[in-house]
Parts: C-alpha cells; sequence; structure tokens
C-alpha cells in the first residue's frame, strides 16, 4: 500500500499544498473551516510527515543532542524522563551518547552533535573534560544539566540544590543521635559541594573533631573500599553519609562484611533517591535529589534559549528533600 503525501491530504481536503503546510506547522492566519478540513483528511489518510523534508523547510532537526557522563549512573534515568517529557511535548526528541564512551574512543561527541545540526545540547552530569563544551556552546544551544560545571557564556546550569541536600542527611544523622559522623566524598562540583556542606553542617554542631570524611569515586567499589577504611578507624564512625546511592550500597557491603547491622550498628545515608534505594533489601535512607523536576526544568531552559539564543545565562536549583527508609537509626552507644 502506498504512503499516503502531501498532496495526498491536499487533494482529499480540497486546498493548496502550501495550506496544508501551514496547517502542519499549526500556523495561524488558516480559517477555521479549512484547518478542519486538512486535519480530518490527514486522519482519514493517516498522513504522517516527512521529518527529514520538514528539516530541510524548517532548517531544524527538531532533535536535542543529549551527553551524558555515564549511561551506568542510575541517577541519570528519572532526569532522562523529565528532559525527554518535556522535549517531546514540544516537539523534540533526544539523541544519546554516552561520555563513558567518548573518553574511551578519544572522540568528542558534542562535535558529532553540532555536525548533525542537533537544535541544542544538553550536558548532563560532570564531564571528565567539560570544556569540550565551550566549542558546542558557541554554535548551539546549551544547557548543562545536573551539575554545576562548566559554567561558560550563554550556558544555563540546572541542578539540585546539593548544598541543601546534604544538610538534610547530616542534620538527619545528627537528630537521631549520632556524633561520630562520616561523609564518603566524590569528585567534581556537586561532591564538593555536598562535603563541604557536610563539613559545614558537623562543624555547626561542634563535631568537627570527631566526624571523618573518605574520598570515594562515586562507585560501588569505591563506597566499598571508603568504608573499610572508615570502619578500621578507633573508635569507627556510628553513621555514614555517603555521596551517592551507588556509594552507599558499597558502604552497606563493607558494614556486612564487617560483621556490623545496618542501622543497629551503622546508620547510613545515600543520595539520588535512584531505585537501588527502593530495592526492599536495601530500603536505603537517601536525599531525593528531584531528578525528574531537573529534566524537565533543563528541557525548558534549553526550549528558551532555543526561542532567544543571546538571553543570559542563568542558575536554576530543584529542591531535594530526605526520605527516610530503613537504614537509620539512633545509635546503640552514646555515639
Amino acid at each position: 500500500m502506498r504512503t499516503p503525501t502531501i498532496r495526498d491530504v491536499a487533494a482529499r481536503a480540497g486546498v493548496s499544498k502550501s495550506l496544508v503546510s501551514l496547517v502542519l506547522r499549526d500556523a495561524q492566519g488558516v480559517r477555521p473551516q479549512k484547518r478542519a478540513a486538512v486535519l480530518a483528511a490527514v486522519e482519514e489518510l493517516g498522513y504522517r510527515p516527512n521529518a527529514a523534508a520538514r528539516s530541510l523547510s524548517e532548517q531544524r532537526t527538531r532533535a536535542v543532542g543529549v551527553l551524558l557522563n555515564d549511561m551506568r549512573n542510575p541517577w541519570f534515568v528519572e532526569l532522562l524522563d523529565g528532559l525527554n517529557a518535556r522535549l517531546y511535548d514540544s516537539g523534540l526528541h533526544m539523541l544519546l551518547a554516552d561520555g563513558h564512551l567518548n573518553r574511551r574512543l578519544g572522540e568528542d561527541l558534542t562535535r558529532t552533535f553540532t555536525e548533525l545540526r542537533v537544535d541544542g545540547l544538553v550536558a548532563v552530569g560532570t564531564l571528565r573534560d567539560p570544556q569540550a563544551l565551550r566549542g558546542a556552546a558557541g554554535r548551539v544551544p546549551t544547557v548543562v544539566a545536573g551539575t554545576r560545571e562548566p559554567a561558560l557564556p550563554g550556558v544555563d546550569i540546572v541542578a539540585g540544590d546539593d548544598e541543601h541536600g546534604a544538610r538534610l542527611a547530616t542534620e538527619h544523622l545528627l537528630d537521631l543521635g549520632h556524633r561520630r559522623v562520616a561523609h564518603i566524598a566524590g569528585r567534581g562540583a556537586v561532591g564538593d559541594l555536598r562535603r563541604r556542606s557536610f563539613e559545614a553542617t558537623v562543624r555547626e554542631h561542634g563535631l568537627a573533631d570527631v566526624s571523618a570524611v573518605e574520598r570515594g569515586d562515586l562507585t560501588e567499589e569505591g563506597g566499598y573500599r571508603a568504608t573499610v577504611r572508615l570502619l578500621s578507624r578507633s573508635p569507627r564512625p556510628t553513621a555514614v553519609f555517603a555521596v551517592n546511592d551507588v556509594t552507599a550500597v558499597g558502604a552497606l557491603s563493607a558494614a556486612e562484611e564487617s560483621g556490623l547491622a545496618v542501622p543497629g550498628d551503622l546508620s547510613l545515608v545515600g543520595y539520588d533517591n535512584t531505585y537501588l534505594s527502593r530495592l526492599r533489601h536495601l530500603w536505603l535512607t537517601t536525599v531525593d535529589g528531584a531528578s525528574h523536576d531537573v529534566g524537565r526544568r533543563a528541557a525548558q531552559r534549553l526550549l528558551e534559549r532555543i526561542e532567544e539564543p543571546g538571553r543570559p545565562a542563568g542558575t536554576d536549583l530543584a529542591t531535594p528533600s530526605l526520605v527516610v527508609r530503613g537504614t537509620t537509626a539512633p545509635p546503640t552507644d552514646a555515639g
């Protein structure tokens, strides 16, 4: 069966091809009767616009390039869901690229996106080479989502309020009565913000001398190794705030291997409220960084920048919240 064309729609509706094009673009100035006739013909024939032809006529691809720091990070799932939902509502589609693969192959995927003439670019998460965005941002509307770097002229930043979220996690442990608290930190601007907020909070409570920070790498293995080091301290911490949920999973494994019950002997808080935290055998207390909201806001910022490329760059922070589950409790000793 032959695929219907715009000529077929025009013939069925009794109008010109140009008028059909105006209706499909939702242009103003088309008489209601003519618009209704065209839409009825589209529905009857099952006509679908040719995306390539439409891109040529509008000089737009209606595609947005999305470069992720690492597709293996579960935190990105809900952010991408929010991003895609808002873009789709506006007739745009995502093209995904993995920054992790980008590093392995030594390719600049931002250049690939610009060569594909995408309408916009979203960088999600902390990139190993954030300055790779500088050239792309000069050619295509760009937004950074889920992190605070890089800060470039004309590039909007949309992220969670990491300082507030880290304070929620730390104060939750302190309110439970813990005094020897520790933090497994991460790299990049987000990791630094969460670490500094943890340190400021324990300092305000007069506990800087008995708190501890161990460096992690945002992975399960890094969380495991950092927790092993923390638990070798004497006295050991009674509570740990991990920089993300994946790190917290590694911390949980280290605690269990050391014969410590969670939360009976060691309380544990993650960050991001990923699907991992909701697994019943983990049931992790964590900070919800409003990732879906971050994605929707990033899409909205990009749409605004596509319409007005010269608008001043801004920073938009979503408000996190604490989700208390089964890995935190008061200390069994004096803390």
